[in-house]
């Protein structure tokens, strides 16, 4: 062998060594066996060991193993943050509850209500309306009066041929659970309204408050007025507008003149039981105006409504701030009080019957109302006490 024919194949083979350094990396990545360079293409790819079969090396990812993984982690129920507490649990339930009563098929709000009936005659019905639901129609929710026909219907056994009907007489807000009237007649309806607009209808609230009211019993008579409130979140609400102002000497008070958008609104109230900073209220309003209970607890004696998130802060809308104290009692974070339900209940409804004797209904006090109760130490008074 010359020394050309020697220099050719050292120069031959100095190239395979570069080539196989530079293809040696890709075949230990795991796709082949380190002997695989001295294999064929078809040979290569055939010799490809199924995913997991070495050991110690990570089993390749597969396509079909890819979509397959996806698709579990999207049926997956999203994790909801757990409650906090027993208290945190029951208002997360109460909150779905009323969403749900809400968005169900009038029929099944109308077969709720019928087995809540508190009281009924030929003249009037008595119903236990649940929290959350609004009495009037509402876009894109379930009413009470939405679903009356059907619930008229269920009281006659229904028949086909029923004529009788159900009318709402004195409203509830939204938030505010208990005894609802309603007149089973046109003629039902108007006899109320007269009887109301002479206070013989009796409507008596209990409310849990942030706060004692001093004095312990009292009427609050100062006219209400819807206000806008301007800021970084205007807004309207309704507020105190009273006759008589502080002078400027701070030695008396002066009487100014009445707005003419002004509410006469009277309340009455009396505390039935206090403790850890907060009270059982009983409110009975002698007028009919919008929120009078609310804006009068709130900024007449400075002790809102637990859970009144609206009236509990003037300047701003945002969450109600608790005490420490009262937060430690029911278990809640205050990051978490927005989900605190209003806590007024529709507790007691008296007006005279078309015989001698008055018509009076109690409703049950709801599930996260007792609850309330029981953490903050608060005493049920017996049913006397309300005579």
């Amino acid at each position: 062998m010359n020394s050309s024919s020697r220099i050719a194949r050292s120069d031959w083979r100095s190239g395979l060594n570069i080539v196989f350094s530079r293809v040696k990396p890709w075949l230990n990545c795991g796709r082949c066996p380190e002997a695989a360079p001295y294999l064929s293409r078809s040979q290569t790819t055939a010799a490809v060991p199924a995913p997991g079969a070495e050991d110690g090396e990570k089993p390749r990812l597969r396509a079909i193993d890819l979509a397959r993984k996806v698709r579990q982690e999207g049926a997956k129920p999203p994790t909801e943050e757990p409650p906090v507490s027993g208290q945190q649990k029951i208002v997360t339930e109460l909150k779905r509850f009323s969403l749900q009563l809400q968005n169900v098929h009038p029929n099944v709000l109308a077969k709720h209500l019928h087995r809540s009936v508190l009281y009924q005659d030929k003249h009037v019905v008595v119903i236990n309306k649940p929290y959350g639901v609004p009495v009037r129609e509402a876009s894109g929710v379930t009413s009470i009066s939405s679903v009356l026909p059907v619930l008229s219907k269920m009281l006659d056994g229904m028949k086909i041929r029923s004529e009788s009907q159900l009318l709402p007489c004195l409203g509830l807000d939204k938030e505010t659970p208990g005894a609802l009237l309603l007149a089973r007649s046109e003629e039902a309806l108007e006899h109320i309204l007269n009887l109301h607009r002479n206070n013989q209808v009796q409507r008596k609230y209990w409310a849990i408050t942030v706060g004692v009211p001093v004095p312990s019993e009292g009427v609050i008579d100062i006219p209400v007025i819807e206000r806008q409130v301007t800021g970084s979140q205007p807004h309207y609400k309704m507020a105190l507008s009273p006759l008589f102002r502080m002078n400027d000497a701070g030695d008396g008070v002066s009487k100014v003149r009445a707005h003419r958008q002004a509410q006469s609104a009277v309340s009455k109230y009396r505390v039935l039981d206090s403790s850890n900073g907060c009270s059982l209220v009983e409110l009975q309003p002698l007028t009919g105006v919008k929120h009078q209970m609310r804006v009068h607890m709130a900024f007449a004696l400075t002790c809102p409504i637990l859970g009144d998130h609206k009236y509990s802060h003037w300047t701003k809308l945002a969450p109600q701030k608790l005490p420490e104290r009262v937060l430690g009692k029911l278990g809640l974070e205050q990051s978490k009080i927005r989900y605190l339900p209003l806590h007024v209940l529709a507790r007691h409804l008296t007006l005279p019957g078309t015989s001698q004797a008055d018509i009076s209904v109690s409703c049950p006090l709801p599930k996260y109302f007792t609850q309330t109760l029981k953490r903050l130490q608060l005493t049920i008074p017996d049913e006397k006490d309300h005579e």
